[in-house]
C-alpha cells in the first residue's frame, strides 16, 4: 500500500513565521502552499517552493477566502460562486508563476479552512473551485474529502482526485470535520494519531468521533503544520506507516498521474 502525507506550509507573512516548514519538508511527501489570502506572500511562497523542490516534495496550491486576520478560518457568506472561482484562479495562478521561477512544478490544489469546509457542503461553491482548477490545468489534482460536494464536483468536471483524511482532526458522522470550537476536534497525541490513521488506512474507512466507519479510498493523509508538535506527529505517523508496510509517496505517484 502507498499513500501520500501532505502538510499545509508557507503560512508565514512578512517577518512572521508559522510552523517549521524546513523540518516538515523532510517528513511530508506533498506540501500545500498558502497563496497570500490567508497566509503567505511572494517571498514566502517562493522560498517554500524552492525548499519543496530541494527535498523532492510535491508542491500544491492552498487557496482560501481573503482573510489574513482570521487565517482563512472564518466563514464568508454572500460571495457569488463566480467571484470565488476568480479568487481561486488568482491565487493558484500566482503560485504557478512563482513555481516556474523556482523550478518546482505545482501538481495539486487543496482549499484551506472555511473555504474548504463550505465547499464540502455547497455544490455551487465546490463546482466554482473545480472550474478554476480545470481552467488553469486539467491535470491538476483536486484534493477532496470523500463523499462530500468537492469530490462530486471533481468527478463531474473530470479532474484527477486525491481523497484525503486528516490525521489530527475528528470526524462527524456525516464525514465532515468536527468544528474546532468543540472539545476533541483537534487531536494532539502522536501515538494515538498514528495508530488511528494506520487503522483507517488498513480498513479503508474513516473513523468518526462516534465510532461510525465510513468506507472510502484514501490517497493522502494531512497533518496540519501550525499544530503544536506537528513535526513530531508527522515523524511518528511516518514510522507507524513504515512498521505497517505502508509506503509514503507524493500524491501524483499514489494516483499514477
Amino acid at each position: 500500500m502507498i499513500v501520500d502525507l501532505n502538510c499545509d506550509m508557507g503560512e508565514g507573512f512578512g517577518v512572521y513565521r508559522l510552523g517549521d516548514d524546513a523540518e516538515m519538508l523532510t517528513v511530508a511527501t506533498s506540501a500545500n502552499i498558502a497563496c497570500g489570502f490567508h497566509a503567505g506572500d511572494p517571498l514566502v511562497m517562493h522560498e517554500t517552493l524552492s525548499r519543496a523542490a530541494a527535498n523532492g516534495v510535491q508542491a500544491g496550491a492552498h487557496p482560501s477566502f481573503l482573510d489574513l486576520w482570521g487565517f482563512g478560518r472564518r466563514p464568508i457568506h454572500g460571495e457569488r460562486p463566480a467571484d470565488i472561482e476568480k479568487a481561486v484562479l488568482y491565487q493558484v495562478g500566482a503560485l504557478l508563476a512563482l513555481a516556474q521561477d523556482a523550478g518546482c512544478p505545482v501538481r495539486h490544489v487543496k482549499t484551506h479552512g472555511a473555504m474548504g469546509n463550505m465547499a464540502n457542503e455547497d455544490a455551487d461553491l465546490a463546482l466554482a473551485v473545480a472550474r478554476a482548477i480545470r481552467t488553469l490545468d486539467r491535470d491538476l489534482i483536486f484534493v477532496v474529502m470523500p463523499g462530500l460536494e468537492t469530490e462530486r464536483a471533481g468527478e463531474k468536471l473530470g479532474l484527477p482526485i486525491a481523497r484525503e483524511i486528516y490525521a489530527d482532526r475528528a470526524y462527524a458522522d456525516d464525514g465532515t470535520l468536527v468544528s474546532r470550537k468543540l472539545p476533541g476536534a483537534v487531536l494532539h497525541d502522536p501515538d494515538a494519531v498514528s495508530q488511528r490513521v494506520a487503522r483507517m488506512l488498513e480498513d479503508g474507512a474513516i473513523t468518526c468521533l462516534s465510532g461510525r466507519r465510513i468506507p472510502t479510498r484514501i490517497d493522502t493523509v494531512c497533518v496540519h503544520g501550525d499544530t503544536p508538535g506537528a513535526v513530531a506527529m508527522a515523524r511518528r505517523l511516518r514510522a507507524e506507516c513504515a512498521a505497517k508496510g505502508i509506503a509514503l509517496r507524493p500524491m501524483a505517484e499514489v494516483l499514477g498521474v
